[in-house]
C-alpha cells in the first residue's frame, strides 16, 4: 500500500510527463476549437450574447494565422472557414 504522499508525487509526476509531450500548438487548436462552440452557443436565441461572440470571432482572427506552418493546413482551412461562418451568422444577428 502507498502512502498518500507517495500518491501525490506520482500524480505530480504523470502531469510532469504529459506537460513535457504537450506542444503550445496542441493547446492554442484546443482553445480555438473551445472558442468556436462557445461562440455558435452565443448565436442561439436561448443563449444569445452577440458581444461574446464578437470577442471569439476576434480572437480566431488573430489566432488562426500564428498556427501557419505549425500545424496542418486542413486544419487551419476549416478554421478559417468556421470563422468566415461565424462572421456571416453574427452580422445576421445583428441585422436580425
Amino acid at each position: 500500500m502507498t502512502s498518500p504522499k507517495q500518491d501525490q508525487e506520482d500524480i505530480v509526476a504523470q502531469i510532469e510527463a504529459e506537460l513535457a509531450k504537450l506542444k503550445v500548438a496542441d493547446v492554442l487548436l484546443h482553445t480555438i476549437s473551445t472558442v468556436a462552440s462557445l461562440a455558435y452557443r452565443r448565436l442561439s436565441e436561448q443563449d444569445r450574447d452577440l458581444e461574446q461572440v464578437r470577442l471569439a470571432i476576434e480572437s480566431l482572427r488573430v489566432v488562426v494565422p500564428l498556427l501557419e506552418g505549425v500545424v496542418p493546413e486542413d486544419v487551419l482551412r476549416d478554421f478559417r472557414q468556421v470563422t468566415a461562418n461565424l462572421q456571416l451568422a453574427y452580422a445576421d444577428a445583428l441585422a436580425g
